[in-house]
């Protein structure tokens, strides 16, 4: 049976009631890191679908405690690692290189750089996706986030979803 996955990065603790117009149709929604604050990690996880993180450079020691810095587990017949700072094809961070070289996955999930990325590697054979930022923090001008479905070992109907810049989206943010 086919998931649809969302997948968010960087929201540096700011909340976007958008997040759950987009996410909350998902099976499983995927965090690669930064996320900023356990108030807006226990709003993820109260939306329902399984919730996936990883912690980021910027997350304090109760996000790190709450979770890992890499994680790599299976959806459907994918396999699939995620880690906050990661680099892309051809240029992967140091910190996962050897790792993605020995036993690449299928799909690789990264942020941190805050540039939205969905890019193939040819030479490992596999996807990488980074969802670019979702939160106001960082010098991005567009606030993204990325669905897709996973049915078996196959990746369909990609998208990306511009939530808007980062000026024009403030009344949007509840604390």
């Amino acid at each position: 049976m086919a998931k649809r996955i969302g997948i968010i990065s960087d929201t540096h603790a700011y909340w976007d009631d958008r997040y759950m117009d987009y996410l909350d149709g998902c099976d499983e929604v995927w965090h690669a890191g930064d996320i900023g604050s356990t108030e807006l990690a226990d709003r993820f996880e109260a939306m329902r679908p399984r919730f996936r993180a990883v912690c980021g450079n910027c997350d304090g020691y109760d996000l790190r405690a709450r979770y890992r810095e890499l994680l790599r587990f299976r959806c459907e017949d994918s396999d699939v690692l995620i880690k906050h700072i990661g680099g892309y094809p051809g240029h992967y961070d140091p910190s996962i290189r050897g790792l993605i070289y020995a036993s690449p996955p299928q799909l690789f999930i990264s942020g941190h750089s805050h540039i939205l990325k969905v890019q193939f590697d040819k030479t490992l054979n596999l996807l990488h996706i980074n969802p670019g930022a979702a939160g106001l923090q960082g010098w991005h001008r567009d606030r993204t986030l990325v669905r897709l479905t996973i049915e078996g070992n196959k990746f369909t109907d990609c998208e990306v979803i511009t939530l808007g810049t980062k000026t024009t989206n403030r009344n949007h943010e509840q604390e």
